[in-house]
């Protein structure tokens, strides 16, 4: 009977040495992975110089030599004059001018739905000529005064305005 329960006690006593020393060393496995960096990654739109010189094996990267920079040229979009640009585009007939009123200002989409390409954006104050309204009231197709840069922006956003007003109307 001792000899049965000194085989109980040596066996539990076994079984957690066994748990124990198991998770102690999955425990330094992990440490020991999370320990080594990765190596740096290589994208479609790196220059040719770097996907050279990329790493064949992890661990051992080599400093990157610096690649001159491309610098992007700007697309030039002229700003014409109001009289100049309504001159070039006769107003249709309900046209009128208005001001944004959303505080975040508006994104100027190429047709009337919202997952439609993004072509501007729209400033809070920033002058307007409302050229026309969907149907169902919910979109306008909009002119950005002094420009030939037209697009679609959810209505109830602008705020008609009379033509000799130049007063900035207060913020809500």
């Amino acid at each position: 009977m001792v000899s049965n329960l000194l085989k109980y006690i040596l066996g539990v006593f076994l079984a957690i040495v066994v748990l124990i020393g198991g998770g102690v060393a999955t425990a330094l496995y992990f440490m020991n992975r999370t320990g080594i960096a990765p190596t740096k990654p290589i994208f479609a739109n790196d220059s040719p110089e770097i996907k050279a010189q990329a790493p064949k094996t992890p661990g051992a990267s080599p400093a990157p030599t610096p690649v001159e920079a491309q610098t992007p040229q700007p697309n030039a979009t002229p700003t014409l004059s109001p009289d100049t640009a309504e001159s070039k585009k006769p107003l249709p007939a309900g046209a009128y001018k208005a001001r944004v009123t959303w505080s975040k200002g508006l994104s100027l989409r190429a047709e009337p739905k919202q997952d439609s390409g993004r072509v501007g954006g729209v400033g809070l104050n920033q002058k307007i000529i409302v050229l026309e309204e969907t149907e169902d009231k919910v979109w306008q197709k909009i002119r950005l005064e002094g420009t030939d840069t037209e697009g679609w922006v959810k209505a109830g956003n602008t705020q008609k305005v009379d033509a000799q007003d130049n007063s900035q109307p207060t913020q809500q």
